[in-house]
């Protein structure tokens, strides 16, 4: 059978949202295996904050994609694009139903619509962490991140204009080139045939779950997880500047006091549940789910499966 016509289940859907404990209930019934859609969750030694499956679920339901490189490795979309085909593949040529899972809408869209990368499009998640590292330290300072790995670019740009210098630094980190060198990005056709459910819930509810789930967090040790790391790896670390670890970071180097730094990480991650609706909605065949009206975990399951079945006989 070629790609196009194998069936592939998609569980998107803004932070907290309860994306992956319904993902593994999902591959219990369907036979499947989850891959990782999630550009924080590669990275080893962030797990607290990225949210990562428990060993547990981990070792229930074979997930990929997770713990696939250090935090001071560059990962892009387009290096995940070619990890994510090898897992999908994989999770095919098993007899399994491959499930990604993840809150990357750029690299949702990069699996399911198999876009060509020749220019990173915009990435929610990575913005988020670099606007908020330019808003405390100050523009200037990730001016001279960016002289430091794209001096043509960095001479374009006022070192006042944050602006543009995140989006140069955002197609670096992507794409590993300098933006100069971009062109533009061309989309291919699906090579699935996937069903892509977005999970959602009233916005109230949905912040009070943020907040409840960074409290957790931190109660569980997410502060020592960052000492960790900071021990072993440098600051401006790739992995180090995710929503939530850059806080933290500039909290222990002085930058923000505690309690800045506690409400900055919620209402970054606030801020960013919302762009990653305003994505999804922009998707082509995309199911709504709203978690938050169903009466408990396995009629969920059962709409979510009765979703995807009916999207995949359409088709």
């Amino acid at each position: 059978m070629s790609a196009l016509h194998s069936r592939l289940l998609a569980i998107a859907g803004p932070t907290a949202v309860g994306k992956s404990a319904l993902a593994v209930a999902l591959a219990q019934i369907l036979g499947g295996e989850i891959v990782s859609a999630d550009s924080v969750q590669v990275y080893r030694g962030l797990d607290i904050g990225s949210a990562k499956p428990t060993p547990a679920q981990r070792q229930d339901i074979p997930h990929y994609l997770i713990d696939i490189c250090d935090p001071d490795e560059q990962y892009n979309v387009a290096r995940f694009q070619s990890d994510c085909d090898a897992a999908v593949a994989g999770v095919l040529a098993r007899g399994r139903l491959p499930i990604l899972v993840g809150g990357t809408g750029l690299y949702m869209r990069a699996a399911l619509r198999a876009y060509v990368f020749t220019e990173a499009a915009h990435d929610p998640e990575l913005r988020a962490a670099l606007t908020a590292e330019a808003a405390a330290l100050g523009a200037p300072a990730l001016h001279a991140r960016l002289a430091g790995r794209d001096p043509a670019a960095a001479a374009r740009i006022h070192p006042a204009d944050a602006r543009r210098i995140v989006r140069a630094l955002e197609v670096l980190a992507q794409t590993g080139r300098p933006i100069s060198e971009s062109q533009i990005q061309r989309q291919a056709p699906p090579r699935y045939n996937y069903c892509l459910v977005a999970l959602t819930r009233e916005r109230e509810a949905l912040y009070q779950a943020i907040e409840a789930r960074v409290d957790a967090m931190l109660a569980a040790g997410w502060l020592a997880e960052v000492d960790g790391l900071l021990r072993r790896y440098p600051p401006g670390a790739p992995g180090l500047r995710a929503l939530g670890y850059a806080e933290l970071v500039q909290f222990r180097q002085g930058v923000l006091p505690w309690e800045e730094a506690l409400a900055r990480i919620k209402r970054n991650t606030r801020r960013f549940a919302k762009r990653q609706l305003s994505w999804l909605r922009a998707e082509p065949r995309i199911r709504w789910i709203d978690v938050g009206k169903a009466s408990g975990r396995e009629p969920l399951v059962e709409e979510i499966a009765k979703t995807a079945a009916g999207e995949w006989e359409s088709k």
